[in-house]
């Protein structure tokens, strides 16, 4: 179960706005640790040069520490604010798959349909493993394809309804659910089955269903949506003479469920503060339990440089990480697509959530994240002691 909530009086909680780049809630056993935080976000973005970002720490329903970084494009003068709106990269499967789970809830779906009986036309060279690929199979990246399939494609901008058609060739690596294979074209094919059984657009009930509930102002869905926010975030990739801007492409907007959804950090807070428990009405303990309960193991994932220290395991729910950080459990994504990265992780045991976005590639949140989880939950060990 989730921690109780600690009421920190005069905090910003959920359904307020953020009007300054600095945000700070009451004392909380944390603040020293989120107070660090900033100090080191703010160094290591200034050291390696990244153009611009913002992260957030939370704990239960409120903001212990919000703060924003840089510029909005390296052309520009305006700064990131708290509601800029950046590409959320993969970080986009951890709505996909809560949202999939809420329709498994209300009986709209089933883990166990085949995802031939929503795309007919899909088929393998093997059309046997073709059949046996279902809805579970789909969001937990155990279909049993080569990673990654067709992403090249997606690169090449070629439309989703080729693509499908292309997929008669590929022979498994394993049967379905055996094995990890990360995919974002296959993990899309969920848009299909969650539009045929809602009658809706996908973007329309992840509105409906996620946006406007938890207040996520800014969030959104798809290529347009992005460009018609005027307080975004633009894009940088790193040259050996620097970061240089570059212009948003949608082609990978055209998998929504696995790279579509736009947001600033203040609807980050929102949606970390949902999935620590914090609104039930929206967001379902059962719902949260399902898409985060451990299903094929990712050993790749204990391999990550800044991470492989502390991971004790990883598996993928549905849509989102399940580590084993040190005897502790976390839950994890990270989402990278030209010119930004995008992370979000929360604890269940303590209580609190950690999110970055930055508009420029940089690997340097992978260690600034996997030192802040090592210093909270070694934090929470001594007070345990104690």
């Amino acid at each position: 179960m989730f921690l109780k909530a600690i009421l920190l009086t005069g905090a910003l909680s959920i359904g307020a706005s953020l009007p300054f780049s600095d945000v700070n809630a009451t004392p909380s056993q944390y603040k020293a640790l989120s107070d660090n935080f900033k100090q080191h976000f703010h160094r290591k973005l200034k050291s390696s040069n990244v153009p611009g970002g913002a992260f957030v720490i939370v704990e239960g329903d409120q903001i212990l520490k919000l703060s924003t970084y840089g510029k909005r494009s390296k052309t520009s003068s305006k700064n990131i604010n708290s509601n800029t709106v950046f590409r959320l990269a993969s970080v986009s499967k951890t709505f996909a798959g809560t949202l999939a789970c809420m329709m498994v809830e209300d009986k709209q779906l089933d883990w166990k349909q085949p995802i031939v009986s929503y795309i007919p036309e899909f088929s393998l060279a093997d059309q046997q493993a073709a059949q046996q690929i279902n809805l579970g199979h789909i969001v937990g990246h155990s279909t049993g394809l080569l990673p990654n399939s067709y992403d090249n494609l997606i690169n090449a901008n070629v439309k989703m309804s080729k693509i499908i058609a292309k997929f008669d060739v590929l022979t498994p690596m394993c049967k379905p659910g055996a094995c990890y294979g990360y995919q974002n074209v296959a993990f899309s094919f969920i848009q299909t089955a969650i539009e045929k059984q809602s009658n809706q657009s996908y973007s329309d009930l992840l509105q409906q269903r996620i946006f406007s509930p938890l207040h996520m102002d800014s969030a959104s869905v798809g290529y347009e949506a992005f460009q018609q926010a005027s307080n975004r975030a633009e894009p940088h990739v790193k040259t050996k003479y620097g970061f240089k801007q570059v212009t948003v492409k949608p082609n990978y907007y055209q998998l929504a469920p696995a790279a579509g959804v736009n947001a600033s950090i203040t609807d980050m807070s929102k949606w970390l503060m949902a999935n620590l428990g914090q609104n039930p009405k929206v967001l379902p303990y059962s719902v949260i339990k399902d898409a985060t309960t451990p299903g094929i193991k990712t050993t790749k994932e204990l391999r990550r440089r800044d991470w492989r220290a502390y991971l004790d395991s990883a598996h993928y729910g549905k849509g989102w990480r399940v580590y084993e950080f040190e005897g502790h459990s976390l839950i994890y994504h990270a989402g990278w697509v030209a010119g930004y990265v995008a992370e979000i992780s929360y604890s269940p045991e303590l209580n609190i959530g950690m999110a970055m976005l930055l508009n420029g590639e940089s690997r340097v949140f992978a260690k600034l994240s996997a030192e802040f989880w090592r210093d909270a939950f070694l934090q929470a060990d001594k007070v345990a002691i104690k």
